[in-house]
């Protein structure tokens, strides 16, 4: 049959889409849009039709395809850590494990091996907001030369429950409750505290998901902890008690509660913008990992079981020896791709590191594996560029299943086998001496259902938290239950928790039956009574991290008019000393400075309040100042920079704005005409002095 010639078939021939977009025709492979297939595309703006107004064709597998891809372009979120941020990085060893375990990322110093690290919120869904109180993952992926090592933990050391078997009544009783379909990322409400009351090995990871852990200033200022205990295994086999600890280079830093609502409303993405930026700007966050190293016979004279997830090993008690370092010095590509995709496993362990009997952690080794296949559709999900080993290959004989992108060669898919060209094995062997070996632990009891009475104390490690935090801290804790148990709808509820606590400390209960203005109930009945342990400093904040401008944010408010002299040496004065400054006007536009120099916003005043800084500075004209007034948006960037502890830096004509905002004078209000280095010194960190002033707290 003849066929007709195709008019504009030149290569260099242009036309017009449907939107009048100009489409430069190629026949260059490397520019051409193709299908998933490889096949070259003619019109990607146009289905095909039967005439220009008639109907789409079925035939039209560009668009069916398209479509297609489109309508399958979501998986199905993680039940829980479904809203995620990551980076790529790298880890580097600085001391060598050599004594303890035969894992060549451990032993091999200097040697620096990639990671993928995925934070995340527990409780909301994968379209919530960043700044809920919550448990943050502190997931990490190294690519081993030995295959893939995922340490998968928490911003806290410690767990809800002991047994991996309440995990599904955990995680029910904290997402939103079955009938009503809320609250979203949020534990104030009845299940959970109902599920918290009844469950006293909880009371200890209560304590820190109450503290201003839980609202945490940036993911590049979290702690993380692996949670459970493992083993180490030395060339010998010998084995060594491990608690894994990641302390980032910033200090681990908070909001105030009020500060992180507001967040939420102002930024939802604040967390994951914050990680990406910092990133991108080549402010790279990085963390000194350590580990808590105990032999058998140290772990058997502590009062405690180091196999209870419940419970933390006390850095006065065990030290932490820092043997590495990991720096976050990429973000990734694609979100969907790599942060979404990313699969971890806490069965991913090279040689040289096992587990321990810690019953959650024996059922958290089913479980990811076993979620990873629901999500991701398939058993070869470590295809997946993100999760694919790097370090070194990875062979074995198992083939076929759903998306296998692997072309596989030869007949036999067994062993042993020995249909092997001459001289060759038939695929790939185990290795009895390299390969991964697990502990020699003697087993001889009798199976049973039963809980470890070595794990029956559920209060000393709950006190101790408590007790060992600045009084800061603790009103901060108390205020936290009160805002809790004020959504709590059911008295014998509240009535419980508030049973337990006096369990904890007879103080906190009276703070919290008083905010919530009911009577205490006594006290329940422990299964052992609590103990008193020496406090720990370690497990505060304040006072603790490094008073610096580095990562900390410093916005500027200006108006036309304002004194560009003091813009500029308030920024240099920051930037030197590795903060990053956002100037804020009235519109986006920016403003014109007394010297007559448009200078350029970063944010305009209603999108950029102020809880998204560390500090501000009111740069303000005298004019600019009195329209100010007018604005609820400028009088709350004053307002809220004061009740969130900031410093507020001012040229004498924003004082005007600071009267009406309620904002007093104390050493964190600094006058930057007299003395802008009291500024910047009160900038690097917050002005606990006035909290007492400015909020009332249980």
């Amino acid at each position: 049959m003849a066929t007709s010639k195709r008019r504009g078939s030149s290569a260099s021939t242009s036309r017009l889409g449907s939107g009048g977009e100009l489409h430069q025709s190629s026949s260059a492979p490397e520019t051409r849009i193709t299908t998933n297939h490889g096949v070259p595309i003619s019109d990607n703006q146009n289905s095909l039709k039967g005439g220009q107004r008639g109907p789409t064709l079925l035939e039209d597998f560009v668009l069916r395809e398209k479509i297609q891809h489109f309508d399958h372009e979501r998986i199905p979120e993680r039940i829980v850590h479904a809203r995620g941020s990551a980076a790529h990085g790298f880890f580097e060893l600085t001391d060598s494990l050599a004594d303890v375990t035969r894992a060549k990322v451990l032993t091999e110093v200097g040697a620096k091996t990639e990671v993928f690290v995925r934070f995340s919120t527990v409780a909301g869904g994968a379209g919530s907001v960043d700044t809920p109180r919550d448990v943050r993952g502190f997931a990490v992926k190294f690519y081993t030369k030995e295959g893939n090592w995922d340490l998968v933990g928490n911003n806290i050391p410690v767990f809800f429950i002991q047994d991996a078997i309440k995990f599904p009544d955990l995680i029910h009783a904290v997402k939103m409750e079955a009938d009503r379909g809320y609250p979203q990322a949020a534990s104030a409400h009845d299940t959970f505290w109902d599920f918290i009351g009844l469950m006293p090995e909880s009371t200890h990871m209560i304590m820190w998901a109450m503290s201003d852990r839980a609202i945490p200033r940036s993911l590049r200022m979290i702690e993380g902890f692996g949670v459970n205990t493992f083993r180490l295994l030395n060339e010998e086999d010998e084995p060594t008690f491990v608690k894994f600890h990641w302390r980032p280079k910033l200090g681990t830093q908070s909001t105030c509660w009020d500060e992180a609502v507001k967040i939420a409303g102002a930024d939802p993405d604040y967390h994951r913008r914050d990680l990406h930026e910092a990133i991108a700007a080549g402010n790279f966050p990085e963390w000194e990992f350590g580990v808590q190293l105990l032999s058998q016979a140290e772990a058997d004279a502590l009062p405690f079981d180091i196999l209870d997830a419940t419970k933390l090993i006390p850095e006065e008690m065990v030290p932490i020896r820092m043997i590495g370092r990991m720096v976050l010095d990429r973000n990734p590509d694609n979100f969907f791709a790599e942060t979404e995709q990313a699969a971890f496993l806490p069965t991913n362990m090279p040689p040289g590191i096992d587990v321990s009997e810690d019953p959650l952690l024996q059922g958290r080794l089913f479980s990811y594996q076993d979620t990873q296949l629901s999500r991701l559709g398939t058993v070869n999900f470590h295809q997946i560029p993100i999760n694919r080993a790097k370090g070194c290959p990875f062979q074995n004989l198992q083939r076929d299943g759903h998306m296998q992108t692997q072309v596989f060669k030869g007949r036999a898919n067994y062993e042993p086998n020995s249909l092997a060209e001459a001289g060759e094995i038939g695929g790939p062997r185990a290795d009895p001496d390299g390969g991964f070996r697990s502990a020699g632990i003697p087993l001889g009891e009798s199976k049973v259902r039963l809980r470890s009475e070595s794990f029956a104390d559920h209060y000393s490690h709950a006190r101790l938290f408590y007790r060992s935090q600045t009084e800061i801290e603790q009103a901060h804790l108390a205020s936290a239950i009160v805002f809790e148990l004020s959504k709590v709808t059911l008295d014998h509820v509240r009535n419980r928790v508030l049973a337990n606590l006096g369990n904890v400390d007879a103080d906190l209960a009276k703070r919290v039956a008083a905010g919530l203005n009911v009577e205490l109930p006594p006290p329940s009945k422990p299964a052992v009574a609590p103990e008193d342990m020496e406090l720990s400093r370690a497990l505060r904040i304040v006072g603790k991290y490094p008073e610096t401008l580095k990562g900390r944010a410093v916005g500027i408010l200006v108006t036309d008019g304002a004194d560009g002299a003091i813009v500029e040496a308030v920024r240099k004065a920051v930037e030197a000393e590795g903060g990053a400054v956002k100037i804020v006007a009235p519109k986006i536009g920016g403003v014109t400075l007394k010297n007559g120099k448009k200078l350029k916003a970063d944010g305009q005043l209603a999108g950029t309040p102020s809880v998204i800084f560390d500090a501000v500075a009111l740069v303000l004209s005298k004019e600019g100042c009195a329209k100010l007034l007018k604005e609820g948006a400028a009088i709350e960037f004053a307002m809220d920079a004061f009740g969130h502890l900031k410093a507020i830096g001012f040229v004498a004509d924003a004082k005007p704005l600071l009267d009406k905002a309620g904002v007093a004078a104390d050493p964190g209000v600094v006058d930057l005409a007299r003395n802008a280095a009291d500024f910047l010194a009160a900038a690097r960190t917050r002005q606990w002095d006035r909290e007492p002033a400015v909020r009332m707290l249980a």
